[in-house]
């Protein structure tokens, strides 16, 4: 390995520590993809109630972090700071004012999981249709004929 010279230092003090994969740090509040359990966008952090999925991989991964996004308002993120200290999982809360990023909160660890699917659906809404009688042709017939 080199040695750093006055180049290095002077390039340091003014572009910063040199990061592996910035723009992934920035989308995913300061961690990298390879690193991730389970992350929700905003809108899912803001739905009403938590997400069962997220409280059972804390249970299962209890020496992972919880990071949540310091963007959104404190009401939204209690749930789940609570659900943290309840099950012993560290937590932050991240805020970075220079870049904007859609996650809302990663469970995350300091070295490489490699899971393939970090993403959850959407809670799925209730959907009621209603189904319309279907009329006899003949009927039909005669309540045109009717007007």
């Amino acid at each position: 390995m080199k040695s750093p010279n006055v180049d290095d230092y002077i390039q340091k003090g003014m572009y910063g520590v040199k990061e592996i994969k910035p723009d992934e740090r920035r989308k995913f509040l300061g961690t990298i993809r390879e690193r991730i359990v389970v992350a929700l966008t905003k809108s899912q952090v803001m739905e009403k109630g938590v997400y069962p999925e997220v409280i059972q991989l804390m249970k299962e991964h209890p020496k992972a972090i919880l990071l949540l996004n310091g963007d959104l308002d404190y009401s939204y993120l209690t749930d789940y700071i609570h659900n943290a200290r309840k099950n012993d999982v560290q937590f932050s809360i991240v805020a970075n004012k220079n870049h904007d990023t859609n996650i809302g909160l990663v469970l995350t660890y300091n070295h490489a999981i490699d899971k393939e699917e970090i993403y959850i659906q959407k809670k799925k809404e209730k959907t009621v249709t209603i189904s319309k009688r279907k009329k006899k042709p003949l009927s039909s017939l005669l309540n045109f004929l009717k007007k």
